[in-house]
């Protein structure tokens, strides 16, 4: 495996002999061998040590370990340190090695695959990892091609062979190569065994379409282009066998190229913890020095009046040395502010919400029988503040499964369905399909819904059947009869699969071609046609045609293409068919179908001889062959006939348009980032609604040229300042709002624009100087689509965001295509599709349908982003409360680094008493039910902008803590200082301060978690008062005369406990100490409650409101009441929802009506209830009269 990670220098060039293992090994190109993996045996230890000390928590954990390994100094025993420690490092290297042996696994796999290599002139099985620069390999039919292959020859005519690419490219169309003539009758071994041709070409690059180079042979040079290369991760189709040139291998087939390294990912939670344990580990250095020039002072003033029976300890000769030592041991004592019991917990709160989503039934594909999977633990609360969403198109946004769907012939618009009446049917009416049982060669699978089309052709229309004759005769589709009837279509796009599949159940049947010729039964008679020219399809002409000579010797040319270019070509006398064809296009793409136009043209016999021979010439040119090609096809083009147009639909994936409304309402912007062409993709974005019809226009950037790119980036931008300018003025409540609030305002205005932008205008605008004008552009629009772009590029895109917006952002694909875009953004999701698992293999999460993805980040992420930060804003305050009472202590004894706390309570707070009942917060609280935080896509937007844990918060919970720790201290203090037993002794000692501070600790921090959860199930009782049962057992257990005896040099304050807590004035001490570190919180909170409501707040409030009003409605039906009292804010929605996600339109107006409400005070539940008592009939002070004006806003 060594030879997977060889390094060399770039190369300028690269040259490669046939058959030459030792000429081209003096080069050192890589072997064919691939890795993926992260680790060896060998490097497994110090790299993932490194990894995890990258957490600065676990160096700090072992700084603190070496400290309490010196005795002079540590105050608590070793152990307590190094046991967690080893824990987390042990647990986290144990799923890191999970992790990466499934991706050794994997690339065995791969690297064990057998191919044919022919060697000495024998073909002999090898495995894929000895394949070598030079070889020559055959492959079979299905077989996948194990590296970047110059195509030799082939069993097809003409040396062509037919690939699949979906593993590239994300297409699963077949795609057409062809050996270059010279190669293409190198058919047999024997032949192939004494080529020795040499290979001069451009050196490995990850650019998909493009491949340059020269073979020199017999003292002759032939250009090489892409057309003749066959690249790692295609599949042969269709073709029995083939043999192929190894030019790039391993690493550096163009595959390997666009794979992104395996990246260690951390959440942003991550990283702010990093800075925090920082910050406390500055705050714990503060108060050390605090202490020990303190306990400097102490000694050298007070401290040397006791020396005769309080000696220093040996070797501490001054009060400097002293305070010195005792820095280091309150480092060791004040160390829980932070403990590693955090990282513990986080890890198991992590996999809990991992679990969840595995066991998540509604994520479940019963199809499929694919369950939603975690397949890491690292990242669930990243899930709740994803921003961006790059999203592949094919496999992800649709089933990349084609179905002609309606058409216009002559005038006429089939396709619509029909109810028993012939009146256009609503939607769930559907009736019976069409039945093609007239027609034995019909595809069974093939479903279509107006009969009238049927009937036409039955009828003999002549536009009808010369309609289906097109669609039989212009395709470069191939046909495979396995048996007889048994028709099976090969296509180079599904969009034509499905339109030769319409003609042939319309009774049209393709069934076979030569080079020359093309047979076609035409309603049972077959007809052979002579094949005269193909007029093939590029991005430039977006059409396609063919010339046949019919069985009665008449040339015709028909065509097929976009609507923008045929319509032009068209005779003048179609001018009255035109404008009806026109409307039906325009009312095709309005439901999001793709469109081709359908024309033929009757040609003279004498003027195709002329014209075919200045074809032949242009073909065999030796320069601009290509212009001179387009312009013969243009001149023959023209002054055609119109036939009709078709429409078909690119079925999406089932919730697809539901899914991206919702998204959308959460404030996350989703950008398509597809390999398909342009009109493809943009047909797409109208099918899921991310483009309407009601955005003020769409901008498409498709130039060749750094300048052209740049000047339609500029333009683009100056027409939606402009609209925003003026739409800005005219904005009734601009002025009310906060820079910030105008800014999202501005961003919603100019959210109704759109970008699309080609492969080859984004690679100029990724450019260093102007990737910013392009992110400008881009997150001003309310849909951003990139076309044609390479699996780099995607992952480029991603980079960029990441890199300027400081945002979340998720990717979600489902091919290898994807993997690279996968692994640059923050979270990866695989969808586990048609296109084999790479992408699922690379992800972070991965479930079968992109609808899905709303509950994973909705609900799964948000509760998960809500519960960590719960968990950790409790977590700072329960360890700032129990450590800095040491703090305080230390100003009244010495500053002698003695604990107020036993060191088993130091050891067991963390471990036993509080650590339960934070976990069962952390795993299953939630602020509103799973349905609700669906139906208020609002909520989501805390953490997008990181609201509930971030450093404020931090500052607060501290600042609670410390609160919390001074009445902690001071309150018993107080009262210890007068206050006497019930036999009249004196009730102050050090351990019955202890069990009472200790004793006031655990119930505060039980009361305060209490209040802090917000969804209570028997697991958080059970926790909460279980961990409150256990300590009081502990405390009575550790002061019993059992373990006195047993242990007496370890447990000597006898009956402690009992003598103490039996005294009323210790318990009440307690009492009032809860009160008044609870009472504050609880205050605060009320009326933060009622002045400034969160989101979450209200809408708890509104579901209970709405459950209070159906009484009430019930109760106003009876007396005969008239009018209804609505409840529903201005974010509620429940009403109309459905019909507002079908329309796609009005969403941002909501979105901004949503966040205009929460930035609003709601009006006071006590005003509230106190109105609703005065006045039933009055909707003044309720959330429905306050939703009402706030909508008329």
């Amino acid at each position: 495996m060594e030879r997977c990670a060889a390094r060399r220098a770039p190369e300028e060039e690269r040259r490669v002999r046939a058959n030459a293992r030792e000429y081209n090994e003096k080069f050192q190109y890589a072997s064919n061998c691939i890795k993926t993996s992260k680790y060896n045996i060998v490097t497994f230890l110090p790299v993932n040590l490194f990894e995890q000390f990258q957490e600065v928590a676990n160096t700090y954990f072992l700084f603190l370990l070496i400290l309490q390994l010196i005795p002079q100094i540590s105050s608590l025993s070793w152990f307590t340190t190094i046991v967690p420690l080893v824990l987390v490092l042990t647990i986290t290297a144990v799923k890191d090695a999970t992790d990466d042996y499934f991706r050794h696994k994997s690339d065995n796999q791969v690297n064990n695959r057998q191919s044919q290599v022919l060697i000495s002139g024998v073909l002999r099985q090898e495995q894929w990892m000895n394949v070598r620069v030079g070889d020559i390999i055959k492959l079979e039919n299905n077989q996948f091609v194990a590296a970047d292959l110059l195509l030799l020859s082939s069993s097809e005519p003409h040396g062509l062979c037919y690939i699949e690419t979906a593993e590239l490219d994300g297409e699963t169309n077949m795609k057409v190569r062809q050996a270059i003539p010279v190669t293409s009758e190198l058919g047999d071994t024997s032949k192939l065994a004494r080529f020795d041709g040499e290979v001069i070409c451009e050196p490995p690059n990850n650019k998909l379409d493009k491949f340059g180079g020269t073979l020199y042979w017999k003292e002759n040079k032939y250009p090489l282009s892409n057309q003749n290369m066959l690249l790692r991760g295609c599949v042969l189709r269709n073709t029995e066998w083939c043999f192929g040139l190894v030019i790039f291998a391993g690493p550096d087939t163009k595959l390997m190229q666009n794979s992104g390294r395996t990246k260690f990912k951390r959440t942003s939670i991550d990283r702010l913890m990093n800075t925090l344990v920082l910050w406390i580990f500055g705050f714990l250095v503060c108060m050390g020095v605090i202490l020990a020039i303190g306990n400097a002072i102490w000694e050298h003033e007070v401290g040397v009046c006791f020396q005769i029976y309080l000696p220093w300890d040996e070797g501490v000769h001054s009060a400097f040395f002293s305070g010195f030592l005792s820095f280091w041991s309150y480092i060791i004592i004040l160390n829980t502010v932070v403990p590693i019991s955090l990282y513990v917990s986080v890890e198991v709160i992590r996999l809990g919400h991992s679990y969840f989503i595995n066991w998540d039934k509604k994520m479940y594909c019963a199809k499929r029988r694919t369950p939603a999977e975690a397949r890491t633990t690292t990242l669930n609360e990243e899930l709740g503040q994803v921003e961006y969403i790059f999203s592949d198109k094919t496999g992800t946004l649709t089933q990349n499964i084609m179905v002609f769907s309606k058409c216009s012939v002559n005038g006429h618009s089939y396709g619509d369905v029909q109810d028993v009446l012939g009146h256009k049917a609503e939607l769930g009416e559907r009736p019976e399909p069409v039945d093609f049982s007239f027609n034995p060669l019909a595809d069974p699978r093939f479903q279509f819904w107006d009969p009238s089309l049927l009937e036409a052709v039955k009828l003999g229309d002549p536009h009808v059947h010369e309609f289906f004759r097109l669609l039989s005769l212009c395709h470069t589709v191939m046909s495979e009869e396995k048996s007889e009837g048994e028709l099976y279509y090969k296509a180079q796009s599904p969009d034509e699969g499905a339109l030769v599949t319409a003609a042939r159940n319309f009774g049209f049947v393709f069934r076979s071609r030569t080079p020359k010729t093309i047979t076609v039964h035409e309603l049972g008679q077959a007809i052979t046609y002579q094949l005269l020219a193909i007029l093939d399809f590029n991005n430039i002409r977006k059409r396609m045609s063919v010339i046949v000579r019919s069985p009665e010797g008449k040339i015709r040319l028909y065509c097929k293409g976009a609507d923008t270019i045929l319509l032009e070509r068209l005779h003048p006398i179609n001018q009255e068919l035109t404008n009806v064809t026109t409307d039906h296009l325009n009312e095709y793409a309005g439901e999001g179908l793709r469109t081709l136009v359908l024309a033929y043209k009757d040609l003279e016999e004498s003027y195709y001889e002329d014209w075919s021979e200045r074809l032949h010439r242009a073909g065999t040119a030796p320069e601009a062959r290509e212009d001179r090609l387009a312009r013969l096809y243009d001149e023959v083009e023209h002054n055609m006939m119109l036939l009709g147009a078709t429409a078909i639909e690119d079925k999406l994936q089932q919730g697809v348009p539901e899914t991206i409304a919702i998204l959308t309402l959460a404030n996350i912007k989703i950008w398509v980032l597809t390999g398909d062409k342009q009109e493809t993709a943009v047909n797409i974005g109208y099918s899921c609604k991310m483009l309407t019809d009601d955005m003020t226009e769409v901008f498409v950037v498709t130039g060749h040229t750094v300048l052209e790119v740049r000047e339609e980036l500029r333009k683009a931008r100056e027409k939606m300042m402009d609209a925003s300018r003026s739409m800005g003025n005219g904005f009734s409540y601009q002025e009310k709002l906060s820079s910030s609030k105008l800014t999202s305002v501005l961003e919603a205005i100019a959210g109704e624009y759109a970008l699309v932008i080609n492969g080859h205008s984004l690679a100029h605008a990724l450019e260093a100087d102007m990737e910013v004008e392009f992110l400008e552009t881009a997150c001003a629009c309310k849909a951003v689509i990139c076309c044609r772009v390479t699996p780099l590029q995607k992952a480029q895109v991603v980079e960029l965001v990441k890199k300027y917006k400081k945002a979340v952002t998720l990717a979600i694909g489902d091919g290898a295509n994807d993997v690279s875009m996968i692994k640059t953004a923050h979270i990866g999701v695989g969808i586990s599709g048609q296109e084999g698992i790479q992408a699922v293999l690379a992800s972070d999460y991965s479930f079968s349908q992109f609808k899905f993805l709303q509950r994973l980040l909705l609900v799964h992420g948000r509760w998960s982003y809500l519960r960590m930060c719960k968990f950790l804003c409790y977590f700072f305050y329960k360890n700032f409360a129990f450590t800095m009472v040491h703090f305080w202590f230390g100003f009244f004894c010495g500053f002698s680094a003695q604990t107020v706390y036993d060191q088993y309570f130091i050891t067991l707070y963390n471990i036993v008493y509080t650590s339960l009942p934070v976990l069962a917060m952390g795993v299953f609280d939630q602020d509103v039910p799973e349905q609700r935080s669906m139906e208020y896509p609002k909520l989501y937007e805390p953490g997008q902008l990181n609201l509930l844990f971030n450093k404020r918060e931090f500052f607060i919970c501290i600042a609670q803590g410390i609160y919390t720790s001074v009445l902690m201290f001071f309150i018993p203090y107080g009262v210890f200082a007068d206050a006497t037993r019930n036999d009249g002794a004196q009730l102050a000692d050090y351990q019955s301060f202890a069990v009472t501070v200790a004793t006031s600790l655990v119930i505060v921090v039980s009361v305060q978690i209490g209040l802090d959860t917000g969804f209570w199930t028997a697991i958080n009782h059970f926790f909460i008062w279980g961990s409150l049962a256990a300590y009081f057992a502990i405390l009575f257990a550790m002061h019993s005369d059992g373990l006195f005896q047993m242990f007496p040099n370890q447990f000597r304050f006898v009956g402690n406990a009992q003598n103490t807590l039996a005294q009323p004035a210790v318990w009440l001490t307690i009492a009032l100490t809860t009160v008044v570190c609870i009472m504050p919180v609880v205050a605060f909170r009320f009326l933060k409650l009622d002045l400034k409501p969160e989101l979450s707040d209200t809408v708890r409030y509104t579901q209970l409101v709405r459950k209070k009003q159906k009484t009430q409605h019930r109760c106003m039906r009876r007396v005969g009441r008239v009018g209804s009292r609505r409840s529903g804010y201005a974010f509620s929605h429940q009403e109309g929802f459905g019909e507002l996600i079908m329309s796609g339109k009005n969403m941002r107006l909501s979105s901004l009506a949503l966040s205009s409400f929460a930035a609003r005070p709601s009006a006071g539940w006590i005003e509230t209830l106190r109105k609703k008592k005065g006045s039933d009939s009055s909707t003044t002070g309720s959330p429905s009269g306050a939703a009402d004006k706030m909508l008329k806003v």
